[in-house]
């Protein structure tokens, strides 16, 4: 697309944000910070010179204008086409005037100056504290060493933050590690309690209802949580098809992610996979601005993000920000946290939060940094980056006494000083929230909020919203729309990850392969019932501890569930039931592959029906296992921490299964943990199905003294015991009468309570009854707030 715009010459084509980053001088608006005239503050805090990273010269020009453009062009049609609601703008900003009358008023892309500001987020007083253990106080006996310093019982992560951020700017938190940067972010993201979150979080005046902020806003973790398996495209499309409404086209979907794609500058890398450590992918910065992608797919109205640059070299780090800058030009409210950003970056930053030990040392924009440490009589030297120079002082400083404590008083007089009672944090919004969201969705924003332009809003006093407004729905699509694509999506990483159903289909052939050699065709003797006992015993057992694979698959995705399900992008019953939907049929496979290496092998009973009874009820036992390992893993947060879980319990289940002792040998103290046995009810439905026939005989004549000293008697010997037998009990017993039939071997094994086909509903049931808990323990433990 844009090489054929490049060749019409009927409108001007601005850069794009990749383009501006490559071109914009290093040295930014930040090479004379030094040498201006002292900075005069003003209400809204903003750098009285900018010179923006594009051109100035012409107006903003959105994406679906400039298409609009290329299709009348084609068509030489007069007739307006709208511009889908979904577009971020790519155009550059304007320089602001600077005036007593625009405290809050700023020109937006692709509008008039002097326009109010939409969306002011605005925090007063923001403090959390965490209980402090001391190091090894988990044991009951350690007592604290005489020379060991007393720690306070609470920490304090953030004492009395405040600030604001608005649309069209970026707020950028630095501060050392541990100061409280990515705390600051998740209290303004509202990832912590409330009941453990003391001060305010309002928008524009109002609070905010959390259901509501998780509809309007992003957050972008400091990890990258991405499938490493898809492409940067279809990492993209499918967080389209999680965030954009159903009643959107799939074309237009897909156009939204080709524009989203050279807006991150991923057009080159579009089709390649993100890669993990053991395959190759695209590249840190590339991975951190998909990672950016996937969360403003839907054009959030607010942006929080816990240090995007981190780990990124300098040229990914300011391509980064670049996009970010567009992103607030386009009316979204960018709040981001950052350890020590360049020159370039600075340059792109609107205002600037320093924390020091969850206080503030600083708050303004990067024009003020000069004079404000001049006046603190630590004057910025010539040609120094002045945040590695604030930040290197307040490290030093850290190490001292009384510590910061000097540079938060100061920061308290300056912005009394300079801001007036106010404290520089902004006066009364220009609209009401409710008004705010319903002008940015009709500039454009929220793809996924709204049917039309309305929302309901909970005010401060909890008034009802009116009944004319539509809400905006907690979730975009619906059920079924959600499970679809998390299905799909699974099939995908499924397909391309062979290596792992091979590996389980190989250890099951192997193992049936084993037994089916060590108890080939094993005869109708009291020997051959016990071997017979012995296979289903380490059958179905075996079946449940190949199942614990399963366990890895949820814990390796765990965060990026997470990720996903903290800001509604499906539900979780969407995630449960597609994770059931891929994963059985390799079940199927395994279940016929199994018994067909070991049915006919062994020669079990039964025939065709026999057979497929058999192909059943492994099939019913992988389907418990699996939803076993798939509930453990729902439960605990490490592998390392699953497997022996995992291990110990199947092997508790085999020994009270009745295969070592039967159920009228178990003490009724242990009785119960007999019936909540996985391997009891596929062990007795196998038996069943081998043992029901009253018409097989396993037991003949003299195969009763087998398994008994008299077994070492000659033959003629065990025939004429047999007949005394005969005679002192009265009944003719001869060496071909049949003595035990299956259904008595049953009786002698306490295999009584249940039929086989009850056994194999039940294994069944449990499978469900465990996938019923992994979605019980996803609403318990993927909370996303801090306590």
């Amino acid at each position: 697309m844009s090489r054929f715009v490049d060749k019409l010459p009927l409108f001007d084509r601005r850069p794009s944000p990749m383009e501006e980053a490559e071109g914009l001088p290093r040295s930014g608006y930040l090479g004379q910070l030094h040498h201006h005239q002292y900075y005069q503050p003003h209400s809204n805090m903003m750098p009285l010179e900018q010179s923006p990273p594009t051109s100035t010269k012409h107006t903003s020009v959105t994406l679906a204008q400039l298409l609009k453009r290329v299709n009348d062009a084609r068509s030489g049609s007069s007739t307006p086409i709208s511009s889908p609601r979904y577009t971020i703008e790519l155009g550059g900003s304007k320089p602001e005037s600077v005036s007593s009358e625009s405290d809050d008023h700023h020109s937006d892309d692709g509008g008039s100056e002097g326009q109010p500001r939409a969306l002011v987020l605005k925090f007063t007083d923001l403090t959390y504290s965490v209980k402090q253990r001391r190091k090894g106080s988990c044991l009951p006996f350690r007592r604290a060493a005489a020379d060991e310093p007393e720690l306070p019982a609470m920490r304090t992560l953030l004492d009395g933050i405040s600030g604001e951020a608005r649309d069209g700017e970026i707020m950028a938190v630095l501060g050392a590690s541990g100061s409280g940067k990515s705390t600051l972010i998740d209290a303004l993201a509202n990832r912590i309690a409330k009941e453990s979150l003391h001060g305010s979080v309002k928008i524009n005046g109002e609070s905010i209802d959390s259901n509501l902020l998780k509809v309007i806003s992003a957050y972008v973790r400091q990890e990258d949580l991405l499938y490493p398996m898809l492409t940067v495209e279809e990492t993209l499309m499918f967080a389209a098809e999680f965030r954009l409404p159903r009643s959107l086209p799939t074309r237009e979907k897909k156009k939204r992610v080709k524009e989203l794609i050279d807006q991150l500058g991923l057009k080159r890398a579009a089709n390649t996979i993100i890669g993990d450590e053991g395959h190759r992918g695209v590249s840190g910065g590339e991975r951190r601005r998909v990672s950016i992608g996937v969360d403003i797919i839907h054009n959030p109205i607010m942006l929080f993000l816990d240090e995007p640059t981190s780990g990124l070299d300098s040229t990914s780090a300011f391509m980064v920000v670049t996009v970010l800058k567009a992103i607030a030009q386009s009316g979204s409210v960018v709040v981001m946290s950052i350890h020590q950003p360049s020159y370039r970056i600075l340059g792109l930053l609107d205002r600037l939060l320093f924390l020091s030990r969850g206080k503030t040392v600083y708050y303004g924009p990067p024009s003020e940094l000069p004079p404000f440490f001049l006046d603190f009589g630590k004057p910025i030297p010539d040609n120094e980056n002045p945040t590695e120079f604030a930040l290197d002082l307040i490290k030093e400083m850290e190490t001292e006494t009384e510590g910061t404590k000097r540079l938060a008083e100061h920061n308290t007089a300056w912005q009394l000083k300079h801001h007036g009672e106010g404290r520089g944090y902004g006066g009364k919004p220009a609209m009401s929230l409710k008004e705010a969201i319903s002008a940015s969705i009709s500039r454009g924003k929220l793809v996924s909020g709204a049917t039309d332009g309305t929302v309901s809003v909970a005010a401060s006093d909890h008034s009802a919203p009116p009944p004319s407004s539509s809400s905006v729905s907690k979730f975009v699509n619906p059920f079924w729309i959600e499970m679809g694509v998390l299905t799909r999506r699974a099939f995908i990483n499924t397909k391309r990850t062979p290596e792992v159903f091979i590996i389980r289909l190989a250890a099951v052939l192997v193992t049936g392969f084993i037994l089916a050699t060590i108890f080939w065709r094993l005869d109708e003797s009291p020997k051959g019932v016990q071997e017979r006992l012995g296979f289903f015993a380490i059958a179905m057992s075996t079946m449940y501890y190949t199942c614990s694979d399963a366990l890895p698959v949820f814990l390796s995705e765990r965060y990026i569930f997470l990720r996903e399900t903290a800001y509604n992008a499906y539900r979780r019953s969407s995630y449960v039931l597609s994770h059931t939907i891929v994963g059985f049929p390799s079940l199927v496979v395994l279940s016929f592959a199994f018994a067909l290496t070991t049915f006919f092998s062994v020669g079990l009973a039964g025939g065709v029906n026999g057979f497929f009874y058999f192909v059943a009820i492994v099939l019913a036992s992988f389907w418990a296992g699996s939803g076993f390992a798939t509930f453990l893993s729902g439960v605990v947060t490490h592998v390392m921490l699953g497997f022996p879980v995992v291990l110990s319990t199947l092997a508790y289940f085999l020994l009270f299964s009745g295969f070592f002792i039967n159920r009228d040998r178990i003490p009724r103290y242990w009785l119960w943990f007999h019936y909540i046995s996985l391997v009891k009810y596929p062990y007795e439905a196998v038996m069943q199905n081998e043992f029901g026939d009253p018409t097989r005989c396993f037991v003949r004549g003299v195969q009763m003294f087998d398994n008994t000293p008299l077994a070492a008697l000659p033959a003629a010997v065990k025939v004429r015991v047999l007949q005394s037998m005969s005679a002192s009990l009265g009944v003719n017993i001869g060496t071909g009468t049949c003595i035990t039939t299956g259904p008595d071997f049953l009786k002698q094994q306490a295999i009584t309570d249940f039929g086989k086909w009850e056994c194999l509903w039940i294994t069944v049931a449990w499978g469900f009854l465990f996938r019923i808990l992994f979605y019980i323990s996803l609403l318990l433990g993927s909370r996303n707030k801090r306590r």
